[in-house]
This record gives structure tokens, C-alpha cells and sequence, in this order.
């Protein structure tokens, strides 16, 4: 026990802790991304909104081995412990590291860091307050004046045919880029997956990985704010 609670104060069982972390996040990521673009498929076959059926299904899961909802909730449990962990492990590293370099050293450091580097803490900040918006938009529907539950379909389109949110989520969508970018190729070092035969891929990877995310989730509201996709 004691060595874990030392690994912990350790910058190095920080940052572990925030690539796991991070990693969790990367995976739910990616997958949330796939489930916007249900709505490219339209309606199956028994005229429901792919869209529709993709969210009853999340809601579904597990049941009725557990209650309704259940793994779903359970996931977003997962997920708030993944955010606060990548929090708090940000926050404490950023202070450590502050009170440990000389204002020439900061110095340096600012000119060999790349833009997406120097600007995570601030993309942080906007994706975290994104995230809250998102909720309140998209789950609970407080944000969204035409929120009908369930309706995952229509509280999509609706809701991208406003420019002001469009232009929301394009804001948000350029931060996740650039900590993506940065997040993924940190990783790799982090983690201690440092090899010469690889190491060149890494870069091209993370930079892969943050447009196909960003290409994923900015397709659907295009498509909506242009007219192709419509109720």
C-alpha cells in the first residue's frame, strides 16, 4: 500500500495516471464518434431512425440481467472518474512543474513546446465546460428548448440548425483536436513505448487519430446546417 501511495505522489504515477486516463477518454472518444455518424444511415427498415435505435440500444444494454439504463450509467460513472482523474493529475502536474523550473528554463521550454502543447491547459478548460453544455444540450436537455427524450434523431437536427450551436461545437471540436494530437503522442512516451523502429509513427498517429476524430464529429452538423440532412 505504501508503494502505491508513493507511486501516486511521484510525477511519474501522475502522469500514468493521466495517460490511463487519457486513454479511457481517447477510447470514448472515438466511439461516441461513430455513434453520431448513425445519423448518415437514416431509417432502418422498420422506419426508426438508426440514430434512435443506436440510443434505445445504449439505454437496453445489459437488460434484464441488470435494470434498465444500468450499464449505461455505470459507463458514465466510469467516464466522470476518468475526467476527474485526467483533472486533477493535469492540474497537480501543471503546478509541480511550475514550482520546479527557473524563469529560464521557462523560457526555453516555451520555444521548443509545439501550439498544441502550449495551449492544452487552456483547451482543458474548454472542453470541460463544453462537456457540461454538452450534457445539458444533449442528455438532460435543459440547453436544448426542444428537447423531447428519447429522440435522439430529432434533438440532433433541431439542434444544428441553430448556427450559434454549430459554431459551439466547431469551437469545441478544434480544442479536442489539438489535445488529442498532443494527448496521443504523449502517451506513448509516458507509458514507455519509446523505440527507435517506431518512434517516427508517433507523431503521424496522433495527428491520424485527432483529424479522423475531428472529420467524424463535424460531418453530421454540416450535413444538418446545410439542408442534407433534415426531419
Amino acid at each position: 500500500m505504501q508503494r502505491v501511495v508513493t507511486l501516486y505522489r511521484s510525477t511519474v504515477g501522475k502522469k500514468v495516471l493521466m495517460a490511463l486516463s487519457g486513454i479511457v477518454l481517447f477510447g470514448f472518444v472515438l466511439v461516441h464518434m461513430i455513434g453520431n455518424l448513425k445519423i448518415l444511415q437514416g431509417m432502418n427498415d422498420e422506419g426508426v431512425y438508426a440514430m434512435d435505435a443506436y440510443g434505445e440500444f445504449l439505454r437496453d444494454v445489459g437488460y434484464p440481467l441488470v435494470p434498465h439504463e444500468g450499464v449505461l450509467w455505470i459507463t458514465r460513472l466510469i467516464l466522470l472518474a476518468a475526467v476527474l482523474t485526467h483533472i486533477v493529475m493535469a492540474v497537480q502536474l501543471s503546478r509541480r512543474s511550475g514550482a520546479a523550473r527557473s524563469r529560464s528554463y521557462e523560457k526555453k521550454e516555451s520555444l521548443s513546446f509545439s501550439y498544441a502543447s502550449r495551449t492544452m491547459r487552456f483547451g482543458g478548460v474548454i472542453l470541460a465546460l463544453f462537456i457540461v453544455y454538452h450534457i445539458l444540450h444533449f442528455t438532460t436537455g435543459q440547453a436544448h428548448p426542444q428537447f423531447e427524450h428519447g429522440a435522439v434523431f430529432r434533438n440532433y437536427v433541431l439542434a444544428f440548425q441553430n448556427p450559434l450551436v454549430f459554431v459551439v461545437y466547431l469551437a469545441a471540436q478544434i480544442a479536442l483536436c489539438f489535445h488529442l494530437y498532443h494527448g496521443v503522442w504523449s502517451v506513448f512516451q509516458t507509458l514507455g513505448a519509446n523505440h527507435p523502429k517506431y518512434n517516427h509513427l508517433r507523431r503521424p498517429f496522433a495527428v491520424g487519430y485527432a483529424l479522423v476524430v475531428f472529420v467524424g464529429f463535424m460531418t453530421p452538423p454540416v450535413l444538418v446546417l446545410t439542408g442534407v440532412i433534415g426531419l
